[in-house]
């Protein structure tokens, strides 16, 4: 089979780092053994490289090739349903019952299972559901089994494959159509997602599982996933992801928000110790590799291996496909891939530009400021949000955006949705700042900043003999 041409990414990258992101790629297809390996890497939300190998010579896939994503289908899924919670159709706190009813763990919360605490059972009952066609089980209930609960809803993280099923047949109650036909109007066909699909359309790479002792390899059966396609259906390839990559770093208002988005990759319960640093949001994996903070996912079916990851402060993001069910880590390729890139050549920071205004309201309330003894600045950013932080050594701090009652929401840190906000004299004049209670004065416990507690009449003083 022959693959339609894809043109070339720009020559955007140092010759050198392209050597070495090939010699990486070809390192992976080597050791791990793998019939074929693609990779590609977007920066700056551009296509600047991508790299295959192959074992047949002359026969290598590319960016256009079709490989099956496995769980990064649950990514997809995941924005569906953040998609009807923007719309006000659910509330991440619902439980399952509410919109889905009779399913028998309908406690379970809808963020619950997004985030892979809702307790359910990592895998279907039965013959294992990767292999089998979806036809082995036609309901919920034969997904479920008759025992589905494995922890109490809400204690832990435990990865669970039917709770995505779930998920996606709440986006069918709710849109009252296929998952499959609600996922390519609204995500597949707004970000021009062409080649990603829920069966395999030419030109896609064979499955194949390569003999851990030998150099032998046997085809590997390609099933309709049936119920359990939100969970793991689609095929797509490595110039899809990237442009989808793209839009987990940005959003997109035809589809979500940037601030959904940014929700999604939040934690939403802590990592299983083994885990490391890390954990999982809302249909996105978290993790750390080397300092650098990661937001993504991987998969697998048989036959199949396939990572997608985003650096977000770094403007850059990889993918790397593989078609066999073991060997070749795509994960660690993919993470490799970023590092190569924003290692080698670093993100060039924009030009600072002043603001095109400032009210002189707000400016008069930049500097510093005092919590108790502690010192803090606070400094104005863009669109009329502010920064809090400590002075000197460790202590808390916060971005905050602007609410319309003049406040600040915090957006991160400690104050995450804390509501910061000025108080004033009677004749205008700004007393203090409240912060969840925290009063931050001018001056070290100044009197006349209304510290709770009030402030000792004889004031600071030293040492008496």
């Amino acid at each position: 089979m022959t693959s339609p041409a894809v043109p070339q990414p720009p020559d955007d990258l140092l010759p050198a780092t392209r050597r070495a992101l090939l010699r990486r790629l070809a390192v992976a297809q080597a050791e791990g053994r793998a019939p074929s390996v693609v990779g590609a890497v977007v920066r700056d939300g551009r296509l600047v490289w991508t790299g295959s190998r192959s074992c047949v010579d002359g026969h290598a896939p590319d960016a256009d090739t079709q490989y099956r994503i496995g769980s990064i289908t649950k990514t997809f899924t995941a924005v569906l349903v953040m998609r009807l919670r923007d719309e006000g159709l659910l509330d991440l706190g619902d439980p399952l019952e509410k919109h889905l009813p009779g399913t028998g763990v309908g406690d379970s919360t809808v963020f619950q299972l997004l985030g892979h605490s809702a307790g359910l059972a990592a895998e279907t009952p039965g013959a294992w559901w990767e292999r089998t066609p979806g036809t082995l089980r036609p309901t919920l209930a034969d997904v479920l089994g008759e025992e589905p609960m494995r922890h109490t809803p809400g204690r832990r993280h435990h990865y669970s494959n039917p709770g995505y099923t779930l998920l996606g047949s709440l986006v069918e109650a709710l849109r009252g159509a296929p998952w499959e036909e609600v996922l390519r109007r609204e995500v597949l066909e707004p970000l021009s997602l062409d080649r990603t699909t829920a069966r395999p359309v030419a030109p896609y790479a064979g499955a194949w599982a390569v003999h851990p002792w030998a150099d032998v390899m046997l085809p590997e059966p390609a099933v309709d996933l049936g119920l359990m396609a939100p969970a793991g259906q689609l095929w797509s390839t490595a110039a899809d992801l990237c442009r989808f990559a793209v839009f987990l770093a940005e959003g997109d208002d035809r589809v979500l928000s940037a601030a959904s988005v940014r929700e999604m990759a939040t934690p939403s319960t802590p990592p299983e110790p083994e885990e490391g640093a890390g954990g999982y949001g809302l249909g996105l994996q978290l993790i750390r590799r080397d300092g650098r903070a990661l937001v993504g996912h991987g998969g697998s079916l048989p036959g199949f291996l396939a990572g997608l990851w985003v650096s977000v402060a770094d403007g850059v993001a990889a993918v790397a496909l593989a078609n066999a069910t073991g060997g070749p880590l795509v994960g660690p390729l993919a993470t490799d891939l970023i590092a190569i890139v924003a290692d080698a050549e670093p993100r060039i920071p924009e030009p600072w530009r002043p603001l095109p205004g400032v009210d002189p309201a707000l400016l008069e309330l930049t500097g510093p400021w005092y919590w108790g003894t502690q010192a803090v600045a606070l400094k104005l950013v863009a669109d009329g949000g502010v920064e809090l932080y400590p002075l000197r050594g460790g202590g808390r701090g916060s971005r905050f955006e602007a609410r319309p009652d003049g406040g600040w929401t915090g957006l991160d840190g400690y104050y995450a949705g804390e509501t910061l906000r000025v108080v004033r004299r009677a004749d205008g004049s700004v007393r203090h700042l409240d912060l969840g209670s925290f009063v931050f004065t001018r001056e070290p416990y100044d009197p006349e900043g209304d510290v709770p507690g009030g402030v000792d009449a004889e004031g600071w003083r030293g040492l008496r003999p």
